[in-house]
């Protein structure tokens, strides 16, 4: 394997990898030390197996100083699971978490405040409903994303779910030590199952930094594949897929104090048959394993090395790897992102709803009692289920009669349905943020609803009420929530302040720009308000209210509301 950096000195990481064997030590050690918390390597090591160490701010400065837990994420390709296997996690969350489930911008699922002590227990019994936590974080590709809404008359979605299925498959680690250290028998010590001794594409140092894909068509772009590693544009002629666009470089974690780092949105690289589209994956996957940085993590992913080489270079080099030249990419602008909320038919005389949940978190707090909702519909009908990027839940294979039975049980558990549920709370996210995030600088999921009530003040008093653009809030500038390419992002800066970023699209294709920085908590909304009049008042017909920022560019905005 060759590196450019190998005259460099590697970071920490990199060290706890090759000492690793796999993935393994000293994991072994650390889970049965007697502590609460695991040692540096573990804790990197750990996320491979789709675990974070984390500790609750809130609680900060007790008696027993730090209280530890573990964040333990699921990773399902293109969001797609059972109505058992979320009861399970349910379940779990119940019995092992702090009573809540979350569904992520990736359309994975997390546990939040697992116990060292419950680790092991808990990860198997994910695998028990043929789940799996192994890559879903780490220097590995994470969880695929693809655009989720189950159109069954068109066999277009069909077919990027399976590619999402066959991405995870073929990119997913092949290291025993995930099976050895939590599928063995805890009575007999033998494996349930077995992994591979080596692994063939990652190599014993996997790669120098995460890695993320994402499936989209041109007409629903829910995946933000823009905002991917590498991301495939379904190219589709008579609902068949003939090919797809091969995106690379997006990626949107940043630090503010290091001008190196910097948002980046995906490129189109080339064109690739269906066929082609796993190896040439596993070819740009190779290629960053061995020429991206792995002495500085802060600039180790791939957008990075393309960015210092520059799109040919790379598409050259991923052509050797691959051993064929790869075709320019196709004309193919993206036109819509579907969230997938609301009623459809999907095409088979069956029907989906799509239920907007709020930041993505499962739980039953005060009058609100989402948790309960979803025990009594999963249990009773078992609907199959997919999970969508803007952390809302798609109920599958409906019949028309299950219109009022959906919503009389949502009704009585205090849960607002997607047609009760305002249009600018439906297109907002956020990240986790504090108190269990070690990353973050300031709130971002317990923020951001007290702020769609202000906003929602707003958009009425100005005649906007059912204007659709993106809001999406982080607790620090990592980008979580992929806040770089929404109308308004809202990023910690510094505690209780945020930067202001406009310009950006729903539709993903476009990065935004800072509009203001420092924004005091408070006055986030009431820096919005006169954009939006001025918005308002000087829109061209049909123009999305990112559109409008991006033509108006950040001083002529500044300018005009700051007077």
């Amino acid at each position: 394997m060759s590196d450019t950096h190998t005259t460099e000195k590697l970071s920490p990481v990199e060290g706890f990898k090759a000492q690793s064997n796999y993935l393994l030590d000293p994991i072994p050690a650390d889970l049965v030390d007697g502590t609460d918390h695991f040692g540096k390597a573990s804790i990197q090591l750990l996320k491979h197996h789709g675990t974070y160490q984390q500790d609750n701010r809130d609680e900060r400065g007790g008696p027993d100083g730090k209280v530890f837990s573990m964040m333990l994420r699921t990773g399902i390709p293109g969001g797609k699971l059972t109505s058992a296997q979320l009861l399970a996690e349910i379940d779990l969350g119940d019995e092992v978490g702090n009573g809540t489930v979350r569904i992520t911008t990736r359309q994975a699922l997390q546990l939040h405040g697992v116990l060292k002590k419950d680790l092991k227990h808990t990860i198997r019994r994910i695998n028990d409903v043929q789940m799996t936590t192994i890559a879903a974080c780490g220097d590995v590709n994470r969880n695929v994303m693809c655009s989720p809404c189950p159109y069954h008359g068109d066999p277009v979605y069909d077919t990027m779910q399976q590619l999402a299925d066959d991405l995870a498959a073929k990119l997913r680690p092949q290291t025993p030590a995930y099976y050895q250290l939590w599928l063995t028998d805890e009575a007999t010590g033998e494996k349930q199952l077995a992994g591979g001794e080596v692994e063939p594409i990652y190599g014993p140092t996997y790669l120098p930094r995460k890695f993320k894909i994402g499936v989209g068509l041109p007409g629903d772009n829910s995946a933000d594949i823009y905002s991917q590693d590498l991301g495939f544009l379904a190219i589709a002629e008579n609902n068949q897929v003939v090919g797809y666009n091969v995106l690379v470089g997006g990626g949107f974690g940043t630090t503010p104090s290091a001008a190196k780092t910097f948002p980046a949105i995906g490129q189109p690289m080339c064109f690739v048959t269906p066929e082609q589209a796993i190896d040439v994956a596993v070819a740009v996957v190779k290629v960053q394993r061995d020429f991206g940085n792995r002495a500085d993590r802060k600039v180790a992913r791939m957008k990075y090395l393309i960015a210092n080489w520059g799109l040919e270079r790379f598409k050259q080099k991923v052509e050797e790897y691959y051993g064929d030249a790869l075709p320019a990419p196709r004309s193919a602008p993206i036109t819509e992102h579907n969230d997938g909320m609301g009623w459809h038919a999907q095409g088979d005389g069956k029907f989906f709803y799509g239920l907007n949940i709020e930041n993505g978190r499962i739980k039953d707090e005060g009058d609100y009692r989402l948790k309960t909702a979803l025990r009594e519909i999963l249990g009773s009908m078992a609907p199959p289920l997919r999970l969508t990027p803007h952390q809302g839940i798609i109920f599958c294979d409906l019949a028309e009669g299950d219109r009022d039975r959906i919503a009389e049980v949502l009704a009585r558990h205090g849960v607002p349905t997607t047609e009760e549920t305002s249009t600018v709370r439906r297109w907002s996210m956020a990240c986790p943020a504090l108190p269990t995030c070690g990353l973050a600088i300031t709130e971002s999921e317990r923020a951001l609803p007290g702020m769609m009530d202000e906003l929602e003040k707003v958009l009425a008093e100005l005649g906007l009420s059912d204007e659709t653009f993106t809001t999406r809030m982080t607790g620090c500038p990592n980008g979580c929530a992929r806040p770089y390419n929404s109308d308004v992002g809202l990023v910690g800066k510094t505690k209780g302040k945020y930067t202001v970023f406009l310009g950006g699209r729903r539709e993903g294709d476009r990065l935004n720009f800072v509009y203001k920085d420092l924004v005091p908590e408070e006055e986030v909304v009431a820096t919005l308000r006169p954009v939006l009049a001025y918005f308002r008042d000087q829109r061209d017909e049909g123009e999305s209210f990112g559109d409008f920022c991006h033509r108006k560019g950040a001083e002529d905005l500044q300018a005009t509301c700051d007077a």
